[in-house]
C-alpha cells in the first residue's frame, strides 16, 4: 500500500487526510522506513569518517548541516536527478567555493547570503550538478562570515567534499545492498538493435519530440529525468492496454502442439528441424519436461557442441495471465514467441507474435 492509497479515517473527509499525505509518486510505507535507516547510517558514518580524517576540534566542524539535506535525497528519492553522484558532490562543493568566494568580496552580511544563494544556483546550473542542499551550503558559509572565510580551501575540501564523498559511498553501499535501489540510477538500456530503426513498440504512440513539446508548453521543471518520464509513459501505456484487452489469455490463443528440443540435442538436428518446419523458435526443455530456453537460427549459428550451450532464456507465461500482457516483449525486435508454462515450469503451449497479432485484430473493442 502507498501511502496516497491509505483510506480515510472515518468521520473525516478524504481531501482532509490526504493533505497529510507524501505528495511524491511512488513513495511507500517500506520505502519511507528504508530511507530512514539509510539516513542514519549514512549520517552516522559520514560523521565518523569525517572526524577520523578531519578530525573534530572546535576550530573547524566535522560535519556540516547541509548533509543532512543531501541524505535526504539520496536515501528518500534516489531516483532523482538532484540526488545522483555528481549533484551531491559537486553541488555542495562548488557551492561552497561560490560561498567562500561571496564571503571574501562582499562585507554586508543580507546581501551576502543573497547573493550566495543565487549564485550558488547559477553555478550548479551550469555545471549539471544541481541540488537543493548546495543552496544552504553557500548560505551557511556567508552567514558564518569571516570565521568560515578564514579556513579557506581547507574547508572546501574538509568537511564539504570529504563529507559529501563520504555520504555518496555509504549511499552507493546502502542501496546496493539494502534498498534495492539501483545506485546511482539508471533507466533500464534499451535493447540492442540491429539496425537505426527505433523499436517497434517506440514507432507508435508517442514521441521523444512529444514529451519535449508538451515539457515546453508547461513551462514547468519536474523531478524526473526525460529518460525515465518516457520509461513511465510507456508502461502507463502498457497498462492500459492490458486493461483494454484483459480478457484475452494467453492460453485462448496458444499453439499447443509445440515443436521443442531437449538441451542434450545436437545443434544440426535443431537447427534443421527449424527449416523444415518453417517456426522461428525451438522451446528447450530439460529431461524432466522443465522449460530451460529457447534456440533459434540465430543462436544455431554458433558454434556448440549441443543445444543447451546454444540457448537464451526463455520468456515465459502462464495460460491465465492476459494475452496482451505479451505486446512489449513480443515487439522488442528480439524474441518472437513467450513459451506458456504450467506451474511446474512444463510446456504447454506457445504464442507467437503472429497468435497475438491475430487475436487482436479479431477481437472487437469495447
Amino acid at each position: 500500500m502507498t501511502f496516497d492509497e491509505r483510506p480515510a479515517p472515518s468521520g473525516r473527509r478524504p481531501g482532509s487526510w490526504r493533505r497529510f499525505s507524501p505528495i511524491l509518486a511512488g513513495a511507500t510505507v517500506r520505502d519511507r522506513l528504508i530511507a530512514c535507516a539509510g539516513a542514519a547510517v549514512g549520517i552516522a558514518l559520514v560523521g565518523l569518517a569525517a572526524a577520523v580524517l578531519h578530525g573534530d576540534g572546535a576550530q573547524a566542524p566535522w560535519i556540516v548541516a547541509p548533509i543532512g539535506a543531501s541524505a535526504v535525497l539520496l536515501f528518500a528519492v534516489p531516483a532523482s536527478p538532484l540526488a545522483q553522484p555528481w549533484p551531491i558532490v559537486g553541488g555542495n562543493a562548488l557551492s561552497a567555493l561560490v560561498g567562500l568566494a561571496v564571503v571574501h568580496v562582499v562585507d554586508e552580511r543580507t546581501v551576502a547570503i543573497g547573493l550566495a544563494v543565487a549564485l550558488a544556483i547559477a553555478a550548479m546550473s551550469a555545471t549539471r550538478c544541481l541540488h537543493p542542499p548546495g543552496g544552504a551550503m553557500a548560505m551557511s558559509i556567508a552567514l558564518a562570515g569571516t570565521g568560515t572565510a578564514s579556513a579557506g580551501a581547507r574547508f572546501f575540501l574538509a568537511p564539504v567534499a570529504l563529507d559529501a564523498v563520504a555520504l555518496v559511498l555509504v549511499g552507493w553501499a546502502f542501496h546496493r545492498l539494502v534498498s534495492g535501489h539501483a545506485y546511482p540510477h539508471r533507466p533500464p538500456p534499451a535493447a540492442p538493435r540491429p539496425t537505426r530503426d527505433p523499436a517497434p513498440t517506440e514507432r507508435v504512440g508517442f514521441r521523444a519530440e512529444d514529451i519535449d513539446a508538451v515539457l515546453a508548453d508547461l513551462g514547468e521543471a519536474f523531478d524526473i529525468s526525460r529518460a525515465d518520464l518516457a520509461l513511465l509513459l510507456r508502461q502507463v501505456e502498457a497498462r492500459a492496454l492490458t486493461r483494454e484487452h484483459g480478457d484475452l489469455t494467453s492460453g485462448e490463443i496458444m499453439s499447443r502442439d509445440v515443436l521443442s528440443v531437449d538441451r542434450e540435442s545436437d545443434p544440426a538436428a535443431a537447427r534443421d528441424l527449424l527449416l523444415r518446419s518453417g517456426v522461428r523458435l525451438l522451446p528447450v526443455t530439460a529431461g524432466d519436461g522443465r522449460v530451460v530456453g529457447g534456440v533459434g537460427l540465430r543462436e544455431l549459428a554458433a558454434p556448440g557442441a549441443v543445444v543447451g550451450d546454444l540457448m537464451v532464456p526463455p520468456l515465459t507465461t502462464t495460460a491465465d495471465r492476459p494475452a496482451i500482457a505479451l505486446t512489449a516483449a513480443l515487439t522488442d525486435g528480439h524474441r518472437h514467441a513467450a513459451m506458456v508454462v504450467d506451474d511446474d515450469d512444463r510446456l504447454i503451449g506457445l504464442v507467437t507474435q503472429a497468435d497475438l497479432l491475430a487475436a487482436l485484430a479479431r477481437q472487437p473493442r469495447g
